[in-house]
């Protein structure tokens, strides 16, 4: 008897230990997003004036909310804008940290400890304090650029304006995610066999051939999640515009698709609108997600096959 009962406690000591993580994974993740879902099916009907009790009352909206915000033009826009946003920023990024990551991999490069660190340490820096600090970089009248500029005789673009704030946004959002990922493509490289790359060299192979036939073929898969990371920080895209917003009229409250979310949430008081729109951002990032990472496995596979 003893020993059933050790047994059955040993097979449910998983469970036991799981059970805190599930319990703050239901109740900080799924049940607020069960909730706003149940929101977006929900609507305000106001009779009257609206004013006194049972003048304004919740109602069932069937899919209404979610054909209004497919037809906002609004969002699409801020939608459009984060596209040519995303153009900028991906490729650029992880360009960047693939380069920095087969630099510090070379065995030329010394002091490699603090060459990573000093890379890593923007991502440290919380993007609100990182797009205070570029945006008072941008500005004319206090940066240190347009002034040095100015005593060179050199034009001052105004990079809060028009479409230099393409420009500027990615700049913030490349300055502070090389890092990451870089550190991500590096542990692969690290991970990567010696004896490759001394078989490789026997062959007679140059570093920049060991660089392209090996190593980033061989750290596809840090790519892939690299980019798959990207896609959805881009798609997300707040802190950056909301934080410029104050100091430049060319970022609206609605730039961004999150940043129209807020605004009907917080500022309209629309919280069921707000609740389709963020279900409608949701599934796209997750279709676009889970396609690119299908492509992504079908192609390892297809590779694997030859």
């Amino acid at each position: 008897m003893t020993g059933t009962t050790a047994r059955r406690g040993a097979l449910r000591a998983p469970y036991f230990f799981l059970l805190p993580a599930t319990a703050l994974f239901l109740l900080f993740f799924a049940l607020p997003i069960g909730y706003a879902v149940y929101l977006s099916f929900r609507k305000v009907e106001v009779s009257g004036l609206g004013l006194g009790a049972g003048a304004r009352e919740e109602v069932w909206a069937g899919f209404q909310n979610y054909t209004d915000a497919l037809g906002d033009s609004e969002l699409l826009d801020g939608a459009l804008r984060v596209l040519g946003y995303g153009c900028l920023v991906v490729p650029v990024m992880l360009g960047l940290a693939l380069l920095f990551a087969l630099m510090l991999d070379s065995d030329r490069v010394r002091f490699t400890p603090v060459t990573r660190l000093a890379i890593f340490l923007p991502y440290a820096i919380p993007g609100v304090v990182a797009a205070l600090l570029w945006g008072f970089l941008y500005l004319p009248d206090v940066s240190p650029f347009h002034f040095a500029l100015d005593r060179l005789g050199l034009p001052q673009p105004d990079l809060l304006d028009g479409g230099p704030l393409y420009f500027a946004l990615a700049n913030i959002a490349v300055w502070g995610g090389t890092g990451f990922n870089m550190i991500v493509i590096y542990t692969s490289l690290r991970a990567i066999p010696a004896e490759v790359y001394e078989a490789a060299k026997l062959d007679g192979a140059s570093p920049l051939q060991i660089a392209l036939r090996i190593k980033i073929p061989m750290v596809a898969p840090s790519l892939v999640l690299t980019f798959f990371f990207s896609i959805i920080a881009t798609l997300q895209v707040f802190s950056e515009p909301t934080t410029l917003k104050p100091l430049t009229n060319s970022v609206s409250t609605t730039w961004s698709p999150l940043m129209k979310v807020y605004q009907d949430a917080f500022g309209k008081g629309d919280i069921h609108s707000a609740a389709a729109q963020a279900a409608i951002i949701a599934l796209v990032t997750l279709v676009l997600s889970f396609g690119f990472l299908r492509a992504a496995n079908r192609r390892n596979k297809q590779e694997a096959a030859r």
